[in-house]
């Protein structure tokens, strides 16, 4: 933790001293090019000692020392007019603290660049000239410091509902499961206890897990596989020899991180309307893979199909649908289509990464 605050201290001190650099060379640029359109004869070395060097790099040194002062006593809404005095009185200081490290630097420079001597004029005007010119970037700095305090602050805050949408999605997925989990069980309870047991068992180990990964929005495809057969279990009692579910893992895949309960519903859906209208057995596929940077997980059942048009979408999918495009924004597929040789089959295809 304390590696990357200092990492991220340094990114942003080479990203304000980049930018305070940039200003100086354009400034640099600029009196140069106007020296040779006036056909004046003037070393480099003096606009970019005076624009570089000493303006530019100058105020880079003085910017933290404005930006805690900006964030401490802030000039906005109810506070402008009460702490206006202040940010005079350090717009004035700044100033004054500029030019004179702006003179410093010059008469340092000047001689070890074959300039001469540095004659800054007379200083009683020099510090008044320079303020007025200070006053603009001081004006600048601190509007900049608000402006980005005030997006950073957005953006967390988008970030923080962000994150509680999604994290309700994914605890409705619990309840939802658990109650067509009872049903189930409740289905089978008087007309085979043993079985009911074994469902009820199966039932604790999937909570379980369930419970393990309850702060996780993503888990490996592998453990994601594991509580998928802890709630196949449970169906396998309700069907016995009528549910017959097949998986196939790609090895490459195992490790991807997937989001937490994506397969349960699919399948769950893949049950509930993937009965063969002629055996009455349901046939589940379930396949997983890397495809094009993506992980693919396909699930495919062998019932009607969804009628032309028509998605069939209970709780479980359309939380499935939202949680995706919460996750991954444009960066994943989720498509719904009827087989050829009959059935449907859903495929879900999320960023490849472990």
């Amino acid at each position: 933790m304390y590696t990357e605050a200092v990492s991220r201290r340094l990114r942003s001190g080479l990203v304000i001293f980049a930018f305070f650099t940039a200003s100086g060379l354009l400034m640099f640029g600029y009196r140069y090019l106007e020296y040779v359109a006036n056909r004046e004869t003037v070393s480099p070395w003096d606009p970019f000692i005076n624009e570089v060097f000493s303006g530019a790099w100058m105020a880079a040194l003085l910017f933290p020392l404005v930006l805690r002062f900006a964030r401490r006593y802030p000039a906005a809404g109810a506070h402008f007019a009460h702490r206006l005095p202040l940010h005079i009185a350090g717009m004035l200081t700044y100033s004054a603290v500029h030019t004179s490290l702006n003179w410093l630097i010059r008469l340092a420079l000047y001689p070890v660049f074959g300039l001469g001597r540095y004659d800054y004029g007379i200083m009683t005007a020099r510090y008044p000239m320079e303020c007025l010119h200070d006053v603009v970037i001081y004006c600048l700095m601190v509007s900049g410091i608000y402006l980005f305090d005030r997006q950073m602050r957005a953006a967390q805050l988008e970030g923080k509902l962000a994150s509680a949408r999604l994290e309700n999605l994914r605890l409705q997925l619990q309840p939802h499961f658990l109650f067509n989990a009872l049903n189930t069980i409740s289905a089978v309870m008087y007309e085979d206890q043993r079985r009911a047991d074994a469902m009820i068992s199966r039932l604790s180990d999937l909570l379980r897990s369930t419970i393990t990964d309850s702060e996780a929005q993503e888990v490996p495809l592998e453990r994601e596989i594991s509580t998928l057969e802890l709630y196949l279990d449970i169906m396998r009692q309700r069907f016995e020899d009528k549910l017959q579910v097949d998986l196939d893992v790609s090895p490459e895949v195992r490790q991807a991180l997937v989001p937490h309960l994506v397969l349960q519903p699919l399948v769950e859906n893949s049950i509930k309307h993937g009965i063969d209208p002629r055996s009455h057995a349901v046939t589940v596929h379930v396949t997983a893979d890397r495809s094009n940077g993506s992980t693919r997980l396909r699930v495919r059942d062998h019932g009607p199909g969804m009628p032309q048009g028509h998605v069939r979408k209970g709780t479980g999918i359309s939380n499935t649908a939202e949680r995706l495009e919460k996750l991954y924004g444009n960066d994943h597929r989720l498509e719904f289509e009827n087989c050829a040789d009959g059935g449907l089959a859903v495929t879900v295809a999320v960023p490849f990464h472990t």
